[in-house]
């Protein structure tokens, strides 16, 4: 990085400081503070929800998945596109909760402060969790960036991490959600920037790096990165790693994360909480929803350029994570004009804009549903914006301190995506039907907290002896496909790349052959020796996996493989092995696996990403069997907090805040009848489902359009010089 670089850096971070200080004298109460005085229109609604949901991880990932399996990687982001239509129902939902927080709604739904107290702590958890792999991702950008992996003897990650993380405390903390959203709206053209930036500049370095720039143009790149990388690498449901992404566990993902993401903290502001009205609400959560959707598409097609242009990079051979980084300061640096200091400073916004919205939501749920009912019910607004502030800054702190000191980031940031299921079925249920009631709820999540959370890990901890046990130490089969191909440019390079990366992990690390053991098994396997245009042999092996340990299996004695089969098939030859000798089981015990155990079910052929879609129906079906069967043998809530709370949920919201309360008031004096309110589905029951109206069919099913074209539209541009 340059001069110029440095300057652009520096420009961003004092134009979020300014706008942190001018929102900081417009902050007069709570509303003002945590929901800028709901009155947020579409633009200011759209780019909160594409910030927040935009998360620093995300480009990187896609490059890395994009890197390894070829366009298929894609899905390791896009696969939220299908839970996007329903963001144009459940929006509604949480403008007329009226509610500065979800544990606000948790306690007048259930009547239980304590819920509204526990739903506070698992926000703490959750985003320290979540925010701190944003931060660790940012950092890890920075290192190709720069061009070094420390400054004065001082690691990068170290000097990055507290410095994003002041940045956002200044201007969150100060401004709340007002400075979060003004700065989303920028961070959002950042973003974007982000998403587009490397295609021209990459597809004309690969036609000046391959081609003729005399006679060529930048579309003429799509022809190159083509006639570079093999087919197999341009295929949206398969790819060179065998179908890490099938369409099964896709699936599987969309309706977990359906599931889930209601309940993540930041949706009852992004969600619509905090607009003006509630057509606000949903356009700006799908519109700013689908404008990422179209940024990943855009990820997708940089990641294929970069392998293009890059396969034989060294730095990414010894880390797939570094796709972004270096693609940035390959294609990027030469041009000059503080380009990569804009390419950091957007991969710095996706994180910022994520960040400023979990900092304000938590510290939203703490003075609301843990300082103000438990410590001191009488403050003054100014002393509850306070605590919300320090609140905001222990968070940041928080996850900047995670950040730093884990070492097992992905498992942090598998675990805070899993620990939405805690809330997720009380939320879905409670919002549908009465009869579900409090107790049952607090069954319902002391089931799922102990058999998902606490009981994998504290059970082999308490009887050691389930690690040995041969029963548990079930693997499924090894399954090697080995088949040729002509070689491309990008099979030569490749093999280029990981000689040089080898080289250079063995010089750099003569002296700590811990670290170069390390590194070198990174870097894997050598690929085939490839002469361009002549038959390569690729072999590509599946299975092996520990179908009860979350982290494998250790030999013990007598480990090998046995050939249970072999076969020719579409031109592969097909080795089927299964693992022998006595094994030893790492990690938590995945129990929900048992239950397929106990029902005769065979898991010895399934793939690993068959064995990720089995997790969906006990995390998901579970919650909501026991919450349901649990409230038909549990004490209703009270009727009249009932007739209360869905009264609301039928009144549709006035923009006028006055008006909005008279509404209100005449809706709470005759719940049965409410003026101008929508008819239930189900009249006579206790199901609270209402009748669609015309916008809200035609608006779902416009959504649903809309995902389709998304997926056309990256199978287009893929294909494009094809």
């Amino acid at each position: 990085m340059g001069v110029v670089d440095y300057i652009v850096l520096f420009l961003y971070f004092a134009v979020m400081v300014v706008i942190g200080i001018w929102s900081m004298r417009r902050v007069k109460g709570q509303e003002d503070y945590f929901m800028g005085g709901r009155g947020f229109g579409k633009l200011l609604q759209t780019f909160a929800a594409f910030g927040a949901g935009t998360g620093a991880h995300e480009p990187g990932t896609v490059g890395s998945k994009g890197w390894t399996s070829g366009l298929s990687g894609v899905w390791s982001a896009l696969m939220w596109l299908f839970v996007t239509p329903i963001y144009w129902i459940i929006a509604v939902w949480y403008r007329r909760m009226r509610h500065l927080t979800l544990g606000d709604w948790f306690v007048e739904r259930y009547e239980s402060r304590p819920m509204g107290a526990a739903y506070a702590i698992f926000a703490i958890v959750f985003y320290m969790q979540y925010l701190s792999t944003m931060f660790t991702a940012v950092a890890a950008f920075a290192v190709p960036l720069l061009g070094v992996e420390s400054i004065g003897g001082v690691d990068v990650t170290t000097i990055f991490v507290p410095l994003i993380a002041v940045m956002v405390i200044i201007y969150g903390v100060l401004g709340g959600l007002t400075a979060a959203y003004w700065t989303d709206l920028i961070q959002g053209v950042f973003i974007i920037l982000l998403s587009v930036l490397l295609i021209p500049f990459g597809l004309w370095a690969l036609v000046k790096e391959f081609g003729d720039p005399a006679t060529m143009g930048v579309m003429d790149g799509f022809s190159i990165m083509h006639d570079r990388v093999s087919p197999d690498y341009f295929n949206l449901f398969s790819g060179p790693s065998a179908g890490e992404f099938p369409v099964q566990y896709i699936v599987s993902l969309t309706l977990l994360v359906l599931v889930g993401i209601v309940v993540q903290p930041h949706f009852i502001a992004t969600g619509g909480g905090s607009a003006k009205s509630e057509d606000e609400a949903r356009i700006g959560l799908v519109v700013g929803n689908f404008l990422k959707r179209l940024c990943t598409v855009g990820w997708a097609i940089t990641a294929l350029i970069a392998l293009a242009l890059l396969a034989g990079n060294a730095e990414i051979a010894q880390n797939p994570d570094y796709v972004w980084g270096v693609a940035s300061r390959e294609i990027l640096g030469p041009l000059k004009f503080g380009l990569v200091g804009l390419m950091l400073a957007c991969l710095i916004a996706a994180l910022m804009s994520s960040a400023d919205c979990y900092m304000i939501v938590t510290s939203a749920l703490v003075v609301r549903n843990i300082y103000a009912p438990y410590v001191n019910p009488n403050a003054s607004e100014k002393k509850y914006v306070l605590v919300g502030r320090i609140t905001g800054l222990i968070i940041i702190v928080g996850a900047a301190i995670y950040a730093l000191v884990m070492s097992d980031l992905f498992g942090q940031f598998k675990m805070a995506v899993e620990l939405p299921i805690l809330f997720a079925a009380p939320f879905w249920v409670g919002m549908m039907w009465r009869r579900v009631n409090t107790r049952a709820v607090w069954i319902t999540m002391t089931f799922s907290f102990l058999f998902f959370f606490v009981l994998p890990v504290l059970l082999p901890k308490i009887m050691p002896g389930l690690r040995s046990s041969q029963g548990l130490a079930a693997q499924t089969l090894v399954t090697t496909k080995t088949f040729s191909r002509p070689a491309t440019a990008a099979d030569v390079a490749k093999r280029e790349g990981w000689e040089e990366a080898t080289e250079d992990a063995k010089e750099k690390y003569s002296g700590d052959t811990e670290k170069m053991n390390s590194v070198l098994a990174k870097i894997g396997a050598a690929p085939p020796v490839a002469v361009l245009g002549e038959p390569i042999e690729l072999t590509l092996r599946s299975g092996g996996n520990a179908i009860f340990w979350r982290d494998g299996l250790d030999p013990v004695e007598g480990s090998g493989l046995e050939e249970v089969e072999r076969r020719e098939e579409d031109g592969m030859d097909i080795l089927v092995q299964r693992q022998t000798g006595e094994m030893v089981g790492k990690g938590a015990l995945k129990i929900d696996f048992l239950i397929y155990h106990w029902m005769g079910i065979d898991l010895s052929t399934a793939s690993k990403a068959t064995l990720e879609t089995l997790r969906l129906p006990p995390r998901v079906l579970l919650p909501f069997l026991i919450l349901i069967v649990a409230s038909f043998f549990t004490k209703r809530n009270s009727k009249e907090a009932l007739d209360r709370y869905y009264a609301k949920m039928r009144t549709e919201v006035d923009p006028d805040p006055e008006k909005d309360t008279e509404k209100l008031a005449a809706s709470y004096a005759s719940p049965e009848d409410i003026p101008g309110g929508r008819k239930k589905l189900f009249p006579g029951t206790d199901l609270e489902l209402l009748k669609p109206r015309p916008k809200d069919i035609l608006g779902f099913l416009a959504a649903c359009a809309a995902c389709v074209v998304i997926i056309q539209l990256l199978v287009w541009l893929a294909n494009i010089g094809a």
